[in-house]
């Protein structure tokens, strides 16, 4: 991996989850490491996703990064909150969720999320360069 492509990747998975923990500070007040790791991981993947989906509709590339964070928090979700008991989160009272670990509330939530993490990602990209 050359060094450039390095920095970039750190770069943005830092980012991404030093944003994602404060965006849940100031809605919830508290975070969790685990959703500092998480969101970095999602932002990373969202942030390649648009780099090779550029060319596409705004509306694709934000469906795209709403399942791959509703996915991202399914799978830790089971982990951190089933397999650990570490109860960071739990959606069991929300209308059609899975497990307590998704539901479509917070996936709508996320594709609205992904529209500023898409601009967000192009501005990081041309920063890096």
């Amino acid at each position: 991996m050359a060094k450039s492509n390095f920095r970039e990747i750190f770069t943005i998975f830092c980012f991404g989850g030093i944003t994602y923990g404060l965006v849940e500070v100031v809605g919830r007040g508290y975070t969790h490491w685990s959703m500092l790791l998480t969101g970095g991981l999602a932002f990373l993947l969202i942030h390649l996703v648009n780099t090779k989906l550029k060319s596409n509709s705004l509306l694709l590339r934000c469906l795209v990064g709403c399942g791959i964070i509703t996915s991202l928090e399914f799978i830790v979700g089971c982990i951190v909150n089933r397999g650990l008991n570490l109860n960071v989160w739990d959606y069991s009272a929300q209308k059609f969720n899975l497990l307590g670990q998704i539901c479509p509330l917070f996936s709508t939530i996320w594709f609205l999320i992904c529209i500023p993490a898409v601009y967000l990602s192009y501005l990081l990209k041309k920063s890096l360069e």
